[in-house]
């Protein structure tokens, strides 16, 4: 985004623009060296300016030696490029003096002001680069008084705003024309079109009035850069498209075109790069393809449908293809995999069945492969790494089977494996951990073996290899690690007695396995831990005290295993959501802290275990017999009792372990058996209230707060079949009249379709609980990527960059002027922050958590809190203040992104 203009710059234009006013007739070399000397001080001497410094011993020219300066022969000045020197202040009047001048790039400083329309005295102008500056206001509509000569203007990153004016297209010499990323709220003309010169074309990134792309735009016959993403298109893409023939790169994506992608794009001779994903396209892609000289496809994220061409194969020069999120079916040709060039395949989220080409990364130097969530059956291929640069396998949800590829046993550029929820079998390639790149493994699901060694590679992050056949010891050094999933595997031996060298990790599941021995005390040293599930192994011994003294600790399961002795009093202390120890052999009385209802099944079937309370599923302590009588009658009926007391307790515990299980696999959560209402904003839904109900598991949990769990949903095969369910419980019910008012306003919430707000697809509740039903998003939220939750201090690469930073914060801005001034009632959402602006796959940002939750929570206080849409004393901007609204926001975000 731009920048706005100071103050003290405008009050000094103001100051000295009296004595910097241009010259009537042409300046001597010396003069010319005096007028440098008068910008430096207009500009306030900045310090990359330094050598801008007039020595009375110096020859005329010596000038034409000064930082950024370029002279004539005869020592008249051509050229002023100071880009990125922190220079401040208008543009002054009398630059245009020096009547030589062609070239000025200020690229990148703090200009501010309006567009000069001093710079129409610069007569022989060819060259002019105002980019990332805090120029406002209007392009003037008399902008083609500017030079003829002019070859290049770029106004990129800057906030003019309005419409672009005709008269730019009246340019006559104009080559590359630079106009993204400012506040264009207006139009742009179909006068563009008589560009006849034009080369680059850059508008993307502007909020324009929606708009389709003129059929002038097919007059660009020397057009070879058009790039307008996210710049309000709608309609289709004109037909006149088919005429530009020197066109290599055309990037329409994330706007709102409609219609087929017209047949005559794809007989372009020299397109190298096509973008149009995120819009409505629909149709097939025709078999004219084949005569191109791609480098580049991606169409991904439209609704194109059919099989993919075999004229593909025909593309020698291709390297990347990417036809994501659409709807096609068959098989992939078999010719795509002999391409020689072909370096990044992206075919996911489609509708392919068939197997995969054999040939795959034998023909090419393949770095990206990517066909998940579509129907793939077969093996993967078997050199996807033969090239030696493969560094991302992603294949997960399809029916693939057979053994991973044994290209893998020496891919050391692999970083990223994602094959989970296959059938895959047979041992995992040993060579594999060797690659010091590998970040990240996910291959649960599957029936995969093998071990994994002692010390797993530095960078690796995520290893999630759950519901396999993995055996042997678990890795004791992985200094990266942050969540390492094994669980239902044939583990064994003993938790590492050293856990320095995972100390990293934040989730840790081995639950279902054959791990035995104790717990170490060294358990300590995991401070960052939030999961911790060692459920159904063999671990005995005492409960370490050590676990007490996790701070962030979330979950902890270490039910059904062997445990002895006293439940740590320290456990008390860590006010876990989620806590279960039953199925042990634990005894003593449960901690004053763990006495709550909320923890009434944690406890179950350990016969030695007590408390005082009654809320708690375990046996009263303190309960005092009236000893016995010296009678043998009274003898017989102790026997008696003590039988039907011995048969009782085999009775209940049997009976225990099946609602433990039950609980385990539907209610461990705290979900009561109350019947439960399904309330759907969508047409038609691919699930039940019982679907959604039975799969609130542990396993499924990914968040807890203080108004209640999260829980990550996978509903099918496909992406957008995975939801997140917020689970709010406020433990008594509401009244009549609260109750109304929340479903009133679930309501509202539920009709809001914005592409920056998460949608609200169902609310189930009974009584005194509430689920929500969201779409789910995979990268969290923002809040967990500014604080490091996903960020490995070794590894740069998955720090958010700047362009998605600025995304973000623009998105979040769009979200809150649509529920400020477009919805009837406005919406207040009264808890903006990070954490509440969650990221999908493309890292989109999308507004979360209207204090529904709290409203649940906080029945009981007064009814100013639970209010949401329309709350008194908020007025929502009008249509004037959008703008501050943005900036505002992007302001407030940028100052959090830049520190962290």
């Amino acid at each position: 985004m731009g920048k706005t203009p100071t103050i003290p710059a405008i009050i000094l234009f103001t100051v000295t623009i009296s004595y910097l006013s241009p010259k009537a007739s042409p300046l001597t070399p010396e003069q010319e060296k005096q007028t440098l000397l008068q910008i430096k001080n207009f500009w306030r001497n900045p310090t990359s300016l330094q050598s801008w410094e007039d020595n009375n011993n110096s020859s005329t020219i010596a000038h034409c030696n000064w930082f950024g300066i370029t002279c004539s022969s005869h020592g008249f000045i051509t050229n002023i490029s100071v880009p990125n020197q922190n220079i401040y202040g208008p543009i002054p009047d009398s630059l245009c003096n020096l009547t030589n001048l062609t070239h000025i790039n200020l690229y990148n400083n703090s200009i501010s002001g309006q567009f000069p329309k001093s710079l129409y005295n610069c007569s022989n102008l060819e060259y002019l680069n105002l980019g990332q500056n805090y120029l406002v206001g209007t392009i003037p509509s008399d902008i083609n008084r500017i030079s003829s000569s002019l070859v290049y203007l770029s106004l990129e990153a800057n906030n003019f705003s309005g419409d672009i004016p005709p008269g730019i297209g009246q340019l006559p010499n104009i080559q590359s024309l630079i106009l993204d990323n400012n506040l264009f709220n207006g139009s742009f003309p179909a006068e563009l079109g008589q560009l006849s010169s034009l080369q680059t074309l850059w508008l993307a990134y502007n909020p324009f009035t929606p708009a389709t792309i003129p059929q002038e735009f097919g007059k660009f016959k020397n057009l070879r850069f058009l790039w307008m993403t996210q710049a309000n298109l709608i309609g289709n893409i004109p037909d006149s498209f088919s005429n530009l023939s020197a066109l290599q790169q055309l990037d329409l994506s994330i706007n709102n075109l409609t219609g087929p992608i017209p047949a005559g794009i794809w007989m372009l001779p020299n397109l190298e790069y096509l973008y149009l994903y995120a819009n409505h396209l629909s149709g097939e892609i025709n078999g004219t393809i084949g005569a191109l000289n791609f480098v580049n496809i991606d169409i991904g994220i439209n609704k194109l449908t059919g099989t993919i061409p075999e004229d593909f194969g025909k593309l020698n020069s291709l390297t990347s293809l990417g036809i994501y999120f659409n709807k096609f079916s068959g098989e992939i040709p078999p010719s795509i995999g002999l391409l020689p060039s072909l370096t990044s395949v992206r075919f996911f989220d489609n509708n392919l069945t068939g197997v995969l080409p054999s040939e795959f990364g034998k023909h090419s130097k393949l770095w990206e492969f990517d066909v998940s969530n579509n129907r793939i059956s077969g093996e993967l291929p078997a050199g996807l790494c033969a090239g030696g640069t493969l560094t991302s396998v992603v294949a997960f949800n399809n029916n693939l089977t057979g053994r991973l590829p044994d290209s893998l046993d020496h891919c050391v550029t692999l970083d990223n494996i994602q094959v989970y929820n296959n059938r895959l079998t047979g041992d995992v390639p040993s060579g594999m951990w060797s690659a010091m790149n590998l970040t990240t493994v996910m291959m649960y699901d599957n029936q995969l073996s093998g071990t994994l060694p002692e010390k797993l590679p530095w960078h690796i992050s995520i290893l999630m290899i759950a519901n396999n056949r993995f055996s042997g010891k678990i890795p004791s050094r992985a200094e990266n690690l942050l969540v390492f999933d094994a669980s239902y595997n044939q583990f064994s031996g003993e938790i590492p007695a050293n856990l320095t060298g995972i100390s990293r990790l934040q989730i840790l599941s081995l639950q279902g396995n054959r791990i035995s021995r104790g717990i170490p005390g060294s358990i300590s040293v995991l401070r960052n831990i939030s999961i911790l599930n060692l459920s159904y192994n063999q671990l005995s011994g005492e409960i370490p005290v050590e676990l007490g003294s996790l701070p962030v600790l979330k979950l902890l399961d270490l039910s059904a295993n062997q445990l002895t002795g006293e439940i740590p009093p320290a456990m008390a202390e860590l006010k876990l959501p989620v806590l279960n120890l039953s199925s042990n052999q634990l005894s003593g009385e449960v901690p004053a802290g763990l006495q709550k209802s909320f923890y009434d099944d944690s406890f179950i079937a350990n016969p030695d275990l007590c408390s005082p309370s009654t809320v708690l599923n375990v046996r009263e302590c303190g309960r005092k017999s009236n000893g016995p009588n010296h009678t043998s009658v009274a003898h017989i009926l102790l026997l008696v009792l003590g039988g039907l007391a011995l048969l009782g307790t085999v009775l209940f515990t049997i009976v225990l372990l099946v609602i433990r299980d039950s609980k385990r696999r539907r209610i461990v959560v705290g979900l009561d058996l109350a019947p439960w209402k399904l309330t759907s904003f969508f047409q038609s839904l691919d699930f039940t209230a019982e679907r959604i109900l039975k799969a609130l598991t542990d396993e499924n949990l990914i968040a807890s707060g203080g108004s209640g769990q999260v829980y990550k949903i996978v509903l099918g095969n496909r992406a957008r079949e995975i939801v997140a369910v917020k689970k709010i419980r406020n433990g008594r019910k509401l009244d009549s009249r609260r109750e109304k008012e929340f479903q009133a306003e679930v309501q509202i919430l539920g009709t809001i379709r914005h592409a920056n707000i998460v949608k609200l697809i169902a609310c189930i509740s009974n009584g005194d609980s509430k689920l929500l039903v969201y779409e789910y998003m995979h990268n969290k939220s923002l809040d967990r990527w500014l604080h490091a939750r996903y960020r490995s201090e070794s590894n740069e690469n998955v720090r958010l960059d700047w362009s998605t930073r600025l995304s973000i914060a623009i998105g979040a801005a769009k979200g809150l002027r649509y529920m400020h001034y477009d919805c009837k009632p406005p919406v207040v959402h009264r808890d903006v922050k990070s954490s509440n602006i969650l990221l999908d796959d493309e890292f989109g940002a999308k507004i979360a958590d209207f204090g529904l939750a709290r409203m649940l929570v906080n029945a009981g206080e007064p009814e100013s809190v639970s209010t949401v849409a329309g709350t008194f004393g908020y007025m929502a901007p009008g249509e004037d203040e959008i703008h501050v609204t943005v900036n505002f926001l992007i302001l407030n975000f940028t100052r959090q992104l830049i520190r962290c």
